[in-house]
């Protein structure tokens, strides 16, 4: 058999092979239950070599659509109400479901949090895929809602002293630090990776977010409550103890309306998340000033 390298700009195999499947599954040519084609048979279906079909199973365990992947049977498609996987921490959720809305054609991507920094550490595997080609996207949107830095936050603050400002002044640094990182990035696909459509616009509302939302693709929602925990910092030379929030190791909470399989309360979630950010969007957002 012939297995040529991937064109410049194609999916990995592992990726072709998973795709598919997945697709099977999602019109219920693949039905709960039954059982998925042999490594070996799938290999020659695709061309690809079994490493290849390996990852693409191992990719669909992961997002909960297979069972029984390791030695022995076949997988089988994993039977609704099947128990989801724990939440992960935003840090590495955000990073793999990001990777996975990429593959679309048109991305779209909606963010409502303190500042950008765990998108922008995010965006670092997708990133990759198009400069190397594997990725290569029509459109990019991205919609940022951030808390605006005229507003009094209820967090950051000091401990000891809710009226100094200087916890707020640090997090509104940081906010135009990963702001402008982000719209860089983006910048960098239009202009030196050859996106056709990009484009990033940021906003402020006079809230204080005790949750960071994402939508991805207009088809996924991921949530996450900042859980509020004291806090050792250095700004301007000085030690802070100030009451701030987890980023990083926020768990998300998934949420999706893209396949049948999904209960109908993941479809009104992302639906209704949507809506809500919309809402923000249209009415009290304003622009962030570089």
């Amino acid at each position: 058999m012939n297995r040529t390298s991937p064109a410049p700009g194609a999916r990995p195999p592992h990726e072709v092979v998973a795709a598919a499947l997945r697709e099977r599954i999602d019109s219920g040519q693949l039905p709960p239950g039954a059982r998925i084609p042999t490594q070996k048979d799938l290999a020659e279906e695709f061309g690809v070599n079994r490493t290849a079909v390996r990852q693409a199973l191992h990719d669909l365990r992961s997002l909960g659509l297979l069972t029984g992947t390791g030695r022995g049977a076949p997988p089988t498609v994993a039977r609704p109400g099947r128990a989801q996987e724990a939440p992960k921490p935003a840090g590495t959720e955000l990073a793999e479901r990001l990777y996975e809305a990429f593959h679309a054609e048109d991305v779209t991507i909606d963010s409502y949090s303190l500042t950008t920094e765990t998108f922008n550490n995010a965006l670092a595997r997708p990133h990759r895929s198009i400069v190397d080609g594997t990725l290569r996207p029509r459109s990019i949107t991205v919609r940022v809602i951030l808390p605006s830095s005229q507003a009094y936050l209820a967090l950051p603050r000091l401990v000891d002293d809710p009226d100094d400002r200087r916890p707020l002044t640090r997090l509104h640094e940081l906010q135009h630090t990963w702001a402008s990182a982000l719209r860089r990035t983006l910048d960098a696909f239009r202009d030196r990776y050859d996106v056709p459509e990009v484009s990033c616009e940021i906003r402020t509302v006079a809230a204080t977010p005790l949750q960071k939302l994402y939508l991805l693709n207009g088809t996924e929602a991921l949530l996450g409550y900042y859980h509020v925990v004291p806090e050792e910092v250095t700004y301007q030379g000085e030690e802070l103890r100030i009451y701030d929030v987890l980023g990083f190791e926020t768990s998300l909470f998934h949420f999706s309306s893209a396949t049948d399989s999904q209960v109908k309360q993941d479809a009104a979630f992302v639906a209704d998340s949507q809506a809500w950010f919309d809402s923000l969007w249209d009415t009290i957002a304003t622009p962030l000033t570089p």
